[in-house]
């Protein structure tokens, strides 16, 4: 009996299964029945670059204080000026002057005759904005902007200005380029790449930083034109490199470079790396480009050795390569001496190393074996085998270096700041400190006139590292 209970209810289980209905009394959900108003998202809005202005104090230039781009004048990330700086951060620690809240990101300072720019995200009011800072106390003068809809993505903003006397000229992380008067921030012309370029916007948003040459700006447009070039006086375009092959834009910035005489603008794009003319008749014209080391991420930004050598590198397990560049009658030809993966010699993911006096210097990723996220030291010839490293008890992360009175100051993914000495003979750590309780200090730092600048993912630190 029980049996044949269990039976006739497992059929008629079975029946109500198929024939019910579990979503008849559901009510289809349709925009405007939550009764929401309208907000003040500007994602679906035209930009208008340069647009937003406001206006806080006048100041005078204070000469003598220049980190004019990303990886400085000479685009070696190394200061050259004769102001001694610490080995040692002190007994109080760390001298801070100021400290800036930013919006989230990664996009790092120029600085003019006393004067910071940075290209900032206000998440409030949804813009990018170019902010100038006072060096000595960080006292705001005036930002100029424009709204653009942006959502977290391991940051906001990523890239660092180019300024010369007369003209700053920025990139924002949705690839609209702004030039305005360094002096008073007065909005001179824009460009948006997307629209006019069919630009990609980079995953991770545009890490490309401007160049400016003189009074040219050269923008990688990773569109329908390779490079192009625009006079910051009128806002017109000088000439532009056809894209025939579809290269996308990287997050690798256009480096000058001359070879064999010949001036050039490297860039490593994502397709490829290329050279074009910057000069003569021939500029814009491509000299030479190959496809033998073409990674699927390119952050880190071409290295000028000598001898017409260049080292290019990239992460996400894409190693490295040191490229030769051979004159000939009509074309450039390129050869390719060494290419091999993170655990075979120097790799980066993220920071472009530093070339000095025959080595390069970097910080190794983190599938580089062994010597994994160690400072090292590599002879240019031989990117295989590490002259010297910081040692397994001494490791640093994506965080950026920069060399300025013979010492490395190289900071670590959570603004810890470690002054060091290599060469190779050897690695030695002069002092370290925690400047910041913060994470993901990934963005540049830049040194002028004994003030170094620093930031984290949401603040930015002036600090006076002037020997005493």
């Amino acid at each position: 009996m029980p049996l044949l209970i269990f039976i006739f209810s497992a059929i008629a289980f079975v029946v109500w299964w198929f024939l019910h209905d579990p979503v008849k009394n559901f009510t289809l959900s349709v925009p405007g029945m939550d009764n929401r108003k309208k907000g003040s998202a500007v994602s679906g809005k035209p930009v208008t670059i340069g647009s937003e202005y406001k206006f806080f104090q006048a100041s005078q230039d204070f000469p003598g204080t220049r980190w004019t781009r990303f990886r400085g004048q000479d685009f070696d990330n190394i200061n050259k000026e004769p102001t001694r700086l610490i080995e040692k951060w002190g007994k109080t620690g760390p001298h801070i002057l100021w400290k800036k809240s930013l919006g989230e990101g990664h996009a790092a300072p120029a600085v003019y005759d006393g004067k910071i720019y940075l290209l900032d995200y206000d998440e409030t009011g949804k813009a990018d904005q170019l902010c100038c800072f006072l060096l000595a106390d960080g006292k705001e003068l005036w930002r100029r902007g424009y709204r653009v809809h942006l959502k977290r993505n391991h940051g906001l903003s990523r890239t660092v200005p180019a300024v010369n006397e007369k003209f700053v000229i920025t990139i924002g992380p949705k690839c609209q380029v702004m030039c305005v008067s360094r002096q008073n921030g007065d909005f001179l012309w824009g460009l948006d790449l997307e629209k006019e370029y069919n630009t990609e916007i980079p995953f991770w948003y545009t890490g490309q930083c401007p160049l400016l040459d003189n009074d040219t700006a050269i923008i990688a447009t990773g569109g329908k034109s390779l490079l192009i070039a625009v006079d910051c006086n009128t806002g017109k375009k000088l000439w532009e490199t056809p894209n025939p092959k579809g290269w996308k834009m990287s997050h690798s910035s256009i480096m000058p470079m001359t070879i064999h005489g010949k001036k050039m603008y490297v860039y490593f794009a994502i397709g490829g790396v290329c050279a074009i003319a910057a000069s003569g008749a021939d500029r814009g014209r491509v000299l030479w480009e190959t496809t033998g080391f073409a990674p699927s991420v390119v952050a880190p930004s071409p290295v000028i050795l000598t001898d017409g050598r260049i080292f290019l590198t990239a992460g996400y397990g894409a190693g490295s390569a040191l490229l030769q560049i051979i004159p000939d009658a009509e074309k450039y030809q390129v050869k390719i001496l060494q290419k091999y993966k993170p655990q075979e010699g120097l790799a980066s993911e993220q920071q472009t190393p530093i070339f000095f006096n025959g080595y390069l210097y970097g910080i190794l990723p983190k599938d580089a074996g062994d010597l994994r996220n160690q400072f090292v030291c590599y002879r240019m010839d031989n990117c295989k085998k590490a002259v010297m490293s910081s040692g397994k008890t001494v490791r640093f992360g994506l965080g950026p270096y920069i060399l300025a009175d013979g010492k490395f100051f190289i900071l670590n993914d959570d603004g810890e700041m470690t002054i060091a000495k290599m060469s190779p003979a050897g690695f030695n750590v002069l002092d370290k400190a925690r400047i910041i309780d913060g994470q993901d200090s990934w963005g540049p730092v830049a040194i002028t006139g004994g003030y170094l600048l620093m930031r984290d993912s949401k603040q930015m630190v002036c600090m006076d590292i002037k020997a005493p």
